[in-house]
């Protein structure tokens, strides 16, 4: 809201919590004194500097700050405000403050947006989540013209969306009128990679096909040049877009990062493959601001790690948690924050270190002991929580000039799809808060029920708990792709054949007998 109280100027605008929006209430008031222009209110280095920013827009527009003491506070004074996105309020509640602006004009909207020292408005990051919050708050919105179909997507939001202060000014004086934005969408890829250019590997190719089809984590191990970051790359291709929930929900994500390209909600699932040197912050999220990672912006995606072994431990074990509960909670001195990270994570290692532990003629010297060494840096919970593991050996050179095969990924995605359809239609009678996309986040409750063997396949799956000595964890995650694989040949039981397919995938922990 933007009013004027007596001699206070006040502009609404928000904070960021994670995802979570907060209101702010930024109050400017001239007095008395020494001229002095601060910021008070937890502010952070970036929000301090926006004075200067202020100072140049407004002279840019040959208005003067008056040789008074300014007082900005960004109230709750106990939140901590970070960002540039307070520019935008701090200008606008000056401009009431000097009677620019009737604050009556601005009541009942949020502002947000960075300033450039010529007037331009430059984009910020959370345009949407707090379209959203403003949505929810009966306000209209104010951000920068970049980011107009970014808020557009809040349904019924009234929002200004100009590209410099001097335009918004102008549309409060009724001397310009800023147009509606349009919501924009990311268009999809139409160069994306297509499985039909990889030759052979059929068994890694089938894996590919389960793992897209129920949302599970796959891990591949082979020799360098199998072709293991190429079948990762076309996973995405054979995922089923993004519904407008999950759109509205992974963009949210991307728009707190900052990385929402030019304000289009995106459609297509996030695909992430940080390099094996990213740091913990990098992967999970934290640093300075809490800011998302890499498994939260692949949230409803793909997160590829290669290399999986030359990760640092630390780095991997903080992997555990977000595959298990589908979200990753960063805790700090001066912030606690949530973000999702419902992620389907693909891994690629070699055997060894030397990548060539099954050819005598370019294995090591120290093999096979250099592959126990280098396998056991893959701790046994987080090997536990991936659901397929597959080799993937050698491309021959038969293989090679063979044509290139019948099936891509359109024909495999379509499968997928009617897997994952009626993976949706199963999961949607089903009663809880959280909502269930795919096999992959049912729970062992859920799957008692819905991915029951027959008798056949229940004894099976018995003799292999004793042999094999899976853990209960294990056990669950076994009969969740049993059930896509019954998914997949259109089978409302599980039978033994499947249970057979599923514990195929199944290995001992890497290093371990």
């Amino acid at each position: 809201m933007g009013t004027a109280r007596g001699q206070v100027a006040r502009v609404g605008t928000v904070a960021f919590q994670g995802i979570e929006v907060v209101d702010v209430d930024v109050q400017v008031t001239t007095g008395g004194g020494l001229p002095s222009f601060q910021v008070v209110g937890l502010a952070d280095k970036a929000v301090a500097e926006s004075r200067e920013r202020v100072r140049s827009a407004l002279g840019a527009l040959g208005l003067a700050l008056p040789p008074k003491r300014i007082t900005v506070n960004l109230a709750p004074a106990d939140l901590q405000k970070e960002g540039s996105h307070f520019d935008l309020p701090i200008a606008l509640a000056l401009l009431i403050a000097l009677g620019v602006l009737p604050g009556e004009e601005l009541a009942g909207y949020a502002a947000l947006g960075e300033l450039s020292l010529d007037g331009r408005l430059a984009p910020v990051a959370g345009v949407l989540p707090a379209a959203i919050h403003a949505l929810a708050r009966d306000r209209g919105l104010i951000c920068p013209a970049a980011q107009g179909g970014e808020a557009a997507w809040a349904d019924g939001l009234e929002v200004l969306a100009p590209d410099s202060l001097l335009a918004l000014i102008n549309h409060f004086k009724g001397s310009q009128l800023l147009p509606a934005p349009v919501p924009r969408i990311a268009e999809a890829d139409a160069a994306a990679p297509d499985l039909r250019d990889i030759k052979g590997q059929e068994s890694a190719k089938r894996a590919l096909e389960v793992a897209a089809a129920g949302g599970h984590n796959l891990l591949m191990v082979g020799p360098p040049g199998a072709g293991k970051s190429m079948l990762a790359a076309r996973l995405p291709g054979l995922l089923p877009p993004l519904d407008a929930s999950e759109a509205l929900e992974v963009s949210m994500i991307h728009s707190v990062a900052g990385a929402l390209d030019e304000g289009k909600l995106l459609r297509r699932r996030p695909y992430r493959d940080p390099h094996h040197s990213a740091s913990l912050p990098a992967l999970t999220g934290g640093g300075l601001r809490a800011r998302p990672g890499e498994v939260s912006l692949a949230h409803l995606g793909v997160l590829f790690l290669d290399e999986l072994p030359e990760f640092s431990r630390q780095t991997l074990e903080a992997l555990r948690q977000p595959l298990e509960t589908g979200r990753v909670s960063i805790a700090r001195a001066n912030a606690h924050v949530t973000y999702p990270a419902r992620v389907q994570l693909v891994a690629a290692m070699n055997p060894c270190r030397c990548g060539y532990l099954d050819d005598a003629g370019l294995a090591c010297a120290r093999a096979p002991k250099c592959a126990v060494d280098y396998q056991a840096r893959i701790s046994g919970p987080l090997f536990d929580r991936i659901d397929l593991h597959v080799e993937v050996p050698s491309v021959s050179a038969g293989d090679l000039t063979l044509p290139p095969p019948a099936e891509g990924s359109v024909e495999v995605a379509a499968r997928v799809a009617a897997a994952r359809a009626v993976q949706v239609s199963r999961y949607a009678s089903e009663t809880g808060a959280q909502k269930i996309r795919s096999n992959a986040e049912a729970d062992g409750t859920l799957l008692e029920r819905v991915a029951a063997p027959d008798e056949a396949g229940r004894t099976l799956l018995g003799q292999a708990v004793e042999r094999i000595r899976l853990t209960a964890r294990g056990y669950h995650r076994v009969l969740r792709v049993a059930r896509t694989l019954a998914d997949l040949e259109g089978h409302a039981q599980v039978r033994r054949i499947h249970v057979a397919e599923a514990l195929s995938y199944r290995r001992a922990a890497p290093g371990r007998r």
